[in-house]
């Protein structure tokens, strides 16, 4: 790539400075293009800046492009680094942004781990757009700093880096991926040593390093090959993963007939093969959506989300037509599953799809039943998720007397973390609402491929028994209360978005509403103060992990929840959900996600669609109810 010369930055200097005053582009974005142009850190990429400059002569448009990707600087959030693609710029994914984020991390490691000591680092990548480049470029960074690579090459699942951290004990490892994002973006995301990503304090420190980063640090990875710095261990890796989750397997009936689709991502490299090791033949790949590619083009919208029921409808169509039993898709790095089944086995059957609380459930009562039918279930058995997953996990743990840990904030990370301080000889089963699920501790991460497998067993055995899937989970809503949900994400458009967000967040907080949905606030749970309430009296403070989430419990006649001790709220034990609202904002965008709960008691087979029903409607009002607030 070109630099543009001192001398020649002058012309798109004023051009900026021209652009500025009319009001095309931001203060930020105009002073962070000169810097881009002038300082010695950011020569590498003044030449295209100033070519895309010259272009907005002639394309006003792209000054809206460059607007976009310099008006502030991409965050480093708690995870890694996400975001669109773009040559150049503040506020885009580029090899000045990847650069960064690995020589933050390395300069964080070095800080912190004793003098003498060589840091190592896994890296693997999906099938995003230069998601290749990308991990060898943070290779790079990191071989400049002094570390060993264990690299994979080709295509492989965010849980296999996570378990590849843990199998060489590195010190660290970064996944290239943007999960389920649209084709134009691309991230890394960063793993501590363990397999999990990072959390507090190494979050915050490796921030703090990614933010003053000055210069990127490279050295050659043809020359770290050379001289064995760089290792090649997707042949070790791979079949030692798969075999870890195969561990997880249970001998049961195996025939069901399966259409599985990677939507265009890895998960060929991690999910046939452990279906196929654990016996299913009648494993079939949908066409359309095989191959990896980044742009996603058979998946609806582009965008390959398990989590959106269209983008399961084609192989819905293909497996009606062929008399399938089962759908399942893992979304581009083969960590989050989603699924669809028929509702009954009677021929011409319709198909449903799942919703993530729904696969939970399933998989929840699935492996505490396998335990118990082994006589290998334990007290000491702990279920793990999250404070916006569905009540009914703790209410099938209680049946099983299996413990249940509910009370982490978004994010699989702090399951990863429970995992390891509650002991991972006590670990069943770990999941939450956004379609992430794990048994065994082979990774500290949700893995699409281990929940293909139990989904898998749990589908042939109801085969076996006459039943479907959606059979078997009206069953568990019979036997422990139909829970439904349901999640509302409303986006605040314009300049004002982030500031309207927050005004509705401090809302919630200081005025909240004395009902939802008919129903009454019968307690709140501001989770950023770690304080509850209740009507009429003064906020007390509880134990908890904090986070910007705040929660709204319902009263309900019909479902009363038991009665709290003191005790029990300073700990921060509270009844499972049942008829709740929570408020979650996005930490980098005008979004305010709201998470719907309705539940009922247990209830005949014969009482069970009306059920629905009422529930249903409840959750339409609460929505509505949710939509006024932020007046939308």
């Amino acid at each position: 790539m070109s630099i543009a010369p001192a001398a020649s930055s002058a012309p798109r200097l004023a051009a900026i400075d021209a652009a500025r005053a009319a009001g095309t582009i931001t203060e930020h974005s105009a002073q962070t293009m000169r810097d881009w142009l002038t300082q010695p850190r950011y020569a590498e990429f003044a030449g295209e800046l100033a070519t895309r400059i010259d272009r907005a002569a002639e394309q006003p448009s792209v000054w809206k492009e460059l607007d976009d990707v310099y008006w502030t600087v991409i965050p480093f959030g708690t995870g890694g680094r996400r975001g669109r693609m773009y040559p150049v710029g503040s506020n885009a994914i580029n090899d000045r942004t990847i650069g960064e984020s690995a020589q933050g991390l390395a300069d964080y490691v070095r800080s912190v781990m004793p003098t003498g000591e060589e840091p190592t680092c896994a890296i693997a990548y999906d099938t995003r757009h230069r998601s290749e480049h990308f991990a060898k470029l943070c290779a790079e960074v990191l071989l400049a700093a002094g570390f060993r690579i264990f690299f994979l090459r080709g295509f492989r699942s965010t849980p296999e880096l996570s378990y590849a951290v843990r199998h060489t004990q590195s010190t660290c490892g970064i996944m290239v991926t943007a999960s389920h994002n649209p084709p134009s973006d691309n991230a890394v995301k960063v793993y501590w040593a363990g397999g999990v990503q990072v959390l507090p304090p190494h979050d915050k420190g490796i921030i703090d390093r990614v933010m003053r980063c000055d210069a990127v640090h490279r050295q050659s990875f043809d020359a770290g090959v050379a001289t064995g710095r760089v290792q090649f261990v997707e042949q070790e890796i791979d079949p030692a993963f798969v075999a870890a989750v195969l561990r997880q397997s249970t001998a049961g009936p195996r025939d069901v007939s399966i259409l599985y689709t990677p939507l265009h991502g890895v998960g060929a490299s991690a999910v046939v093969p452990v279906l196929d090791g654990a016996g299913f033949k009648k494993l079939r790949l949908y066409g359309p959506q095989e191959m990896p590619d980044g742009d996603f083009p058979n998946v609806p919208g582009h965008v390959a989300n398990p989590e959106n029921p269209a983008v399961l409808e084609g192989a819905i169509a293909e497996a009606m037509a062929r008399g399938d039993d089962l759908v399942m898709a893992s979304d581009p790095d083969c960590d989050r599953l989603g699924a669809a089944a028929p509702l009954t086995a009677a021929a011409g059957s319709g198909w449903q799809t799942f919703t993530g609380n729904q696969i939970a459930a399933l998989l929840v009562d699935w492996v505490l039943s396998c335990r118990k039918r082994l006589g290998t279930l334990k007290a000491t058995d702990h279920v793990i998720t999250t404070l916006v997953t569905t009540g009914i996990v703790r209410r099938i743990a209680d049946a099983y007397r299996a413990r249940t840990v509910d009370t982490l904030q978004v994010g699989f990370k702090w399951i990863g973390q429970a995992i390891d301080q509650t002991g991972p000889e006590h670990f069943v089963f770990g999941c939450e609402e956004s379609h992430g699920y794990l048994a065994g501790t082979h990774v500290r991460d949700k893995d699409a491929s281990v929940a293909a497998l139990l989904l898998a067993e749990l589908s042939a055995a109801l085969k076996s028994q006459g039943k479907t899937l959606h059979e078997q989970l009206d069953a568990i809503f019979c036997t422990h209360g139909c829970h439904l949900e349901r999640q509302v994400a409303i986006t605040l458009p314009g300049a004002a978005g982030m500031d309207r967000m927050r005004e509705i967040m401090a809302t919630l907080r200081s005025k909240p509403p004395a009902a939802l949905g008919g129903l009454p606030v019968a307690r709140v749970r501001d989770y950023s103060s770690l304080t509850t309430s209740t009507p009429g009296a003064a906020a007390v403070p509880f134990a908890g992990a904090k986070g910007d989430l705040v929660m709204f419990d319902l009263a309900d006649p019909a479902t009363p929840a038991p009665g709290l001790a003191a005790a029990d709220v300073s700990a921060g034990r509270f009844p499972a959900l049942a008829n709740c609202v929570a408020a979650r904002p996005s930490g980098t965008e005008p979004k305010i996600k709201f998470y719907l709960f309705a539940a009922a008691q247990p209830c005949n087979p014969s009482q069970l669609a009306a059920t629905k029903a009422a529930l249903t409607q409840r959750l339409d009002l609460l929505e509505r109810d949710l939509r006024t607030l932020a007046g939308v």
